[in-house]
Formats: structure tokens, sequence, C-alpha cells
């Protein structure tokens, strides 16, 4: 095996200007090799799609487990959580929900899902005018999600503001990071006091959870942190996902004619706004034992950052990588929802959710005309802030 030292790469791939624009530094990555040192962050950024892939199929040797932040508070507060668990810890745990979350088991909330964004949806057209984040790619999730894990009532409002923190805190100790800290903390708090009171709603993942915790399958302190686990995966995603397709839907109305003229385009149209805009940006791991790359060479010990949003830009996987095209028949192949032991494994509701939104628009929006959007910063999720759009349903 021939081995060559990693390229290095000097910039902050976490500032915000990076952040703003980030696919050019992320094509730089590409071009330098398999695996290149990023000499800000001390963790080794796989940014190819061939690699990034081989790197998430191979959990015994890249580990979740103190890997998955760039920094060390983050990696030991999540430390046993089913996003930073392996092996047996990690598929007990996830066997505990993922039940709940097989498509079989979502088939009945089709319909509540597809009855809610129809009716948000009407409400919004009848509008014309309004915000593609806040009104429509919140609205549903928040009307679904917190129901289904079973979160009381009191305490939701807080919901989205913990959610984006808790991805905050998974980059490098920045400054984003350093603000999410305390509210990663009051989230904490606040999902022990609901394993405290048991103040969960009945039927709900989070009930399965605590009986699971009363017949021993798991301990009190796992049963806290799985109420957390599908918290924010569940909500940012969906909401970064919902935006950017009316976005991008918005830059190619060649692409949403194709949509309407074709609903059943819209599950491989979702792979493609993935693909595309990929709502997490990276996650790390953290290498088992000496290994190696794509020929470079990586020590037990170091850091990985597997650069998903940039993987699904790979040319070398994806022809005409750089374009948005609904009909892409290896959009499947995205790596935005992870594979391998650490895919998502709420991917089948914002799919559901995602797909249930836009099937209603297609069905009497013809044009999205957007105002000037404004992105928001976070470490990991990639998404708008705010979009203002003034729909057209005219023939």
């Amino acid at each position: 095996m021939t081995t060559t030292a990693a390229p290095i790469y000097g910039a902050d791939i976490y500032e915000d200007q990076v952040l703003l624009e980030p696919y050019e530094h992320y094509r730089a990555l590409r071009e330098l090799g398999p695996a290149v040192w990023l000499e800000q962050h001390g963790a080794f950024a796989v940014a190819r799609y061939a690699e990034a892939r081989a790197v998430l199929m191979d959990s015994d040797t890249f580990r979740s487990a103190n890997g998955i932040a760039l920094n060390e508070p983050a990696n030991q507060a999540i430390l046993g959580c089913t996003l930073a668990s392996d092996g047996d810890l990690h598929s007990q745990l996830r066997k505990v929900v993922a039940h709940r979350l097989t498509p079989r088991a979502l088939r009945p909330m089709r319909e509540l899902v597809t009855e809610r964004a129809d009716e948000l949806v009407a409400g919004l057209v009848k509008r014309g005018s309004f915000d593609a984040v806040s009104d429509l790619a919140r609205a549903l999730p928040l009307s679904i999600v917190p129901d289904f894990i079973g979160w009381p009532q009191e305490g939701r409002e807080h919901l989205l503001e913990w959610a984006g923190a808790n991805f905050d805190s998974f980059g490098p100790m920045n400054a984003r990071a350093q603000r999410a800290m305390p509210k990663c903390g009051e989230m904490a708090a606040y999902g022990a006091e609901i394993v405290r009171t048991g103040n969960v709603l009945p039927g709900s993942l989070g009930a399965g959870v605590l009986e699971a915790r009363d017949q021993g399958e798991v301990t009190t302190e796992q049963c806290m942190m799985l109420m957390l686990d599908y918290l924010a995966p569940s909500l940012d995603t969906t909401i970064s996902a919902v935006g950017s397709a009316v976005w991008l839907f918005a830059q190619h109305p060649d692409q949403w004619d194709l949509v309407r003229s074709d609903p059943g385009l819209i599950p491989n149209a979702v792979n493609e706004v993935v693909r595309f805009e990929s709502p997490i940006r990276a996650f790390g791991r953290l290498a088992e034992n000496d290994t190696e790359i794509g020929g470079v060479p990586i020590p037990a010990g170091s850091r990985i950052l597997v650069i998903y949003a940039s993987a699904n830009r790979d040319e070398r996987k994806f022809e005409r990588a750089d374009e948005f095209d609904v009909t892409r028949r290896d959009a499947v192949h995205q790596l935005g929802f992870g594979i391998g032991e650490h895919g998502c494994a709420g991917q089948g509701l914002a799919r559901m959710e995602t797909e249930s939104l836009l099937a209603a628009l297609a069905r009497s929006v013809t044009r999205f005309r957007v105002g000037t959007p404004e992105r928001a910063l976070n470490n990991l999720i990639r998404a708008f802030g705010a979009l203002p759009v003034t729909v057209e349903t005219g023939v």
C-alpha cells in the first residue's frame, strides 16, 4: 500500500463567511486529497464521496464515541447517547426507539402529516406572501415532532433554540459553540425533569423510552439522553430541507415545473435537495487504531471530520454535481442522512414531512418569488433563518 502525507488546509471552515459560502472551500479540500489536515481544527477532513462513505460504513475503525464534535466538552456531554455510542451499546439504545421509526410504524402517521401539510399550505397560499422558514418549514415539524416524541406543552417554546444550540455545540470551540453550551445544559435539565416526573404524552416515543427504563433495558441517564436524541435532528434537518427546497425551486422554476407535472418525482426531489444543500454539514469520528484513508495514514486517536455537504457535491460521484436536477437518477446515493450504523433513524419522518409539504405546494403553486433571504449561522446546520416568499397560483 502506498501512503502519502496528508495535505494541509489552513482556513477556518467554521468562520462566518465560510459557513455562508462553503462550496469553493469544499471543492479545494476535495482537490487536495482524500484526507486533508485541517490546521485550524486539528482534524482530518474527508471531503470526497467515496472516502466519506467508506468512513461512515466502518464504525469499528472510525468511532462516534468521543468523536462527533470538534471539542471535548461537547463530546463528554453527549457520550453514551445514541449519536455518540458504538457497537452493542449503540444497537441497544437504538433498539429502544427504532421500531417506532420504521416505515411500517410511521405509515399510520402519513394521514395526519398530509392533513396538517395540506391545511398549512392552503392557508399560506391564500395569504400569498409569507416567510418560508417560520410560516412553512418550522410550522409543520413543530406541529408533529413534539407530540411524536411526547414532550409536554410547557417548555416547547424553547425547542428550536435548544435544537440549534445542540448543533452549534458540535463544532470547534468557537464563539457559537461557547454560547450554545448553557442552552445545551438547559435542554439536558429539561429532559432530566421529564424523566423524573414521567410527564410525557401517552403512547409517544418518550412513553416507550420510560417503559424501557422501567423494564431495566436502559438506565435513567440513558433514558434522559434518548428523550433528547431525536429532538434536534427531527426538527432542524426538516426545517433546513424545506427552506432550501423553496429557495431552490424559486431559482430553478423549470425544476418546479417538472415536479408539478409529475408528483411522483417528489421523493427524488427531496433526495436532490438534501444532496445539493445538505442540512448537516459534517460530523466527526475518532480513529480507533492506526489506519489510512485513500492512502493517507491516519494515526490512532485522530479526529476525522466527514463533510457530508462536500461529499454530496463530489464530481467524482455525481455528474454535473453543482447542478440542481430533480430527475437525477443517483440522487438517492446522497449522504445527507448519513449511512451505515449511524444513518439517521428519523429520516423516515423527515422525508414524510418534506414530501407532504412539496406535494401540497405542487397542487396550487406555479411559481415562488423570493425576497432577500437571511442565512442562519450554525456550526453544523446549513439553513435559512428567514426566506420571504410570494407564491403565484395562475396557470
